[in-house]
């Protein structure tokens, strides 16, 4: 019956046109006979095609009772065999292996990576057909299908309409909640190194001519270098020399009320830090109600600041601003404040000993993206343990040096006695000989770290060579980065700059926003003020009618007439 109808449908819609040109002929009467003859044509070919079917079906076929007796024991069917390949698939070791171990399969961007751009087309396609099927290891959840797994960056702008300078770019971010899920339950493995351990001396001494500080302990070079000779325990030189432990009495000390929170224990932080008023603090924004819950967010300030936020009106007894927590630094070690920067920079993990993992950004920064779907999209998703940017235009060190000279970054002689110090070590200028690494300068105004014994060691000696040289640790990364690779299997996840510039958002210094001239007020226009009519009453116009109306414009045409004849006189 439903084949009949929609066969009639079908042919209904090619006789309208037959009918409407009758119609416009004038033969209806003959149209309306085609058509009843062509639907009982129809009619008897679909009969032919249903007649070899026996008389039975069809009794059977309308019984609504019989059809869904039918389906139910079709779905039970299904049901069955479903639940015993599920039972089946739920002891297999594989599955048994796959959800208890620990890690995190990574993903690959489908975007045009740089690196990818780099190693070419075929490590590309090697590249995505081993991350073809992600699956979280150890996390709360089962392993899915990524949603960003297929994500693509889109095209770049014509030349005629591209903006000069760095832009950020888009980026697949998972939703909060499952980012969360995503966060894997226990800490990844540290490879070769599983006890790290930190010097103390309470009264260090400096024996070389190279640089150092009190804080930092001096180490010397054969300390230095045995330091990157990796094994299972290691104690290493990481500030905080002197004390009990870091902020009491060791320089760079806190207040005792902030020590005790300093210890508790969180999955997540959220550190910046501002010293010598440099910066004016900026607030998270887009930040979900379960990362304001879970997740707190540390501001080091150093007295100076704490001052200048006082008589502002901008810091209360309370201790917080917004969503930081503002925490007041003692006894700086060093008189140059972006050095002091460089102490819970790198050293978050001596500061918060129990944290799992840590989100830094520097003062000038603002975050605008969810702590959780950071976290996910370059730690969790890429199965890394520390990630930060590549520099967005040079990726030599050596370069990196002498843009810093001609900035006026630092001394000349400071930076030249470092990068002569790389050379003699064995440092060479970037080129693809160190492919998979595509960058030996980092863009370091913000660091995603998993705090373990691998990473926290990277980070001791990172601050150990900012101690020793320049305050510029873009120079020091490539270093060492490179002695710990050449020792261990382990890797840094450098993605790109204007993906970075996706979740932050950078501003000026506070000097430089003084020197600014304040914003133009928008010129507001407003519509002309309507004529005061206050006290008076408007006088009725009555129009002219009939022989006034012609007279008037008699009138007119006399007056017209003697004022051309007195022009032409």
């Amino acid at each position: 019956m439903n084949g009949g109808s929609l066969g009639l449908r079908t042919g209904s819609y090619g006789l309208l046109q037959n009918i409407n040109g009758a119609i416009a002929g004038g033969g209806i009467s003959k149209s309306l006979s085609n058509v009843r003859k062509s639907s009982t044509k129809m009619l008897s070919v679909i009969r032919e095609k249903e007649r070899p079917l026996p008389n039975a079906w069809y009794r059977y076929i309308g019984c609504r009772k019989f059809s869904m007796l039918l389906l139910i024991a079709f779905a039970l069917l299904v049901f069955a065999l479903g639940s015993f390949v599920v039972n089946k698939d739920s002891t297999s070791p594989n599955v048994l292996q796959r959800i208890g171990t620990l890690g995190i399969v990574p993903y690959v961007n489908g975007g045009h990576h740089e690196a990818s751009q780099i190693l070419g087309e075929k490590d590309k396609k090697k590249d995505e057909n081993r991350f073809q099927i992600p699956a979280f290891k150890g996390a709360s959840v089962l392993p899915f299908r990524h949603p960003c797994v297929n994500f693509t960056f889109p095209p770049p702008p014509p030349p005629t309409r591209r903006r000069l300078g760095p832009r950020p770019c888009p980026v697949c971010y998972l939703p909060v909640d499952q980012a969360i899920a995503s966060m894997p339950s226990s800490s990844s493995a540290s490879p070769v190194l599983h006890n790290l351990t930190y010097v103390l001396n309470e009264n260090p001494i400096k024996s070389e001519p190279h640089g150092g500080s009190d804080f930092g302990g001096y180490p010397s070079l054969k300390q230095r270098n045995d330091s990157f000779d990796i094994k299972e325990s290691m104690a290493v030189h990481c500030g905080f020399i002197k004390g009990s432990k870091p902020g009491h009495g060791t320089g760079f000390d806190f207040d005792e009320s902030d020590l005790a929170e300093l210890q508790q224990f969180h999955d997540i932080i959220v550190a910046s830090a501002i010293f010598g008023k440099y910066d004016v603090i900026q607030q998270p924004q887009n930040i979900s109600e379960e990362a304001k819950k879970n997740i707190p967010f540390y501001m080091f300030v150093d007295e100076e600041t704490e001052a200048f936020m006082k008589n502002s009106s901008i810091l209360s007894s309370s201790k917080r601003v917004g969503l930081w927590r503002i925490v007041v630094i003692h006894n700086v070690p060093y008189s140059d404040a972006r050095r002091n920067g460089k102490v819970p920079k790198l050293l978050l993990h001596r500061i918060f000993p129990n944290v799992r993992y840590s989100i830094w950004i520097d003062g000038k920064l603002q975050l605008v993206v969810d702590p959780y779907q950071v976290l996910e999209r370059f730690l969790w998703r890429q199965n890394a343990n520390f990630a930060i940017s590549r520099h967005y235009r040079r990726f030599d060190v050596f370069v990196e040096a002498e843009a810093n000279k001609a900035a006026g970054k630092y001394d000349n002689s400071s930076i030249d006695e470092q990068v002569d110090f790389y050379k003699k070590e064995g440092l060479t200028p970037y080129s693809e000989s160190k492919l998979p690494i595509t960058s030996d300068v980092p863009e370091g105004c913000v660091l995603l770290k998993e705090h373990i014994p691998i990473t926290n060691l990277f980070t001791c000696l990172w601050f150990n060579e900012v101690d020793r040289f320049t305050s510029r640790d873009q120079l020091s990364f490539a270093i060492v980065r490179d002695k710990i690779m050449t020792k261990v299997d382990w890797s840094i996840n450098m993605f790109l700059d204007c993906e970075r510039r996706n979740f932050v958002i950078q501003s000026y210094h506070r000097d430089l926003l003084e020197q600014m001239p304040p914003p133009v007020p928008a010129v507001v226009r407003r519509p002309p003020a309507l004529p005061n009519t206050r006290g008076k009453t408007p006088r009725k116009r009555i129009p002219r009618r009939g022989r006034d109306r012609r007279s008037g414009s008699s009138r007119h045409r006399k007056a017209a007439a003697s004022n051309r004849d007195r022009n032409f006189f």
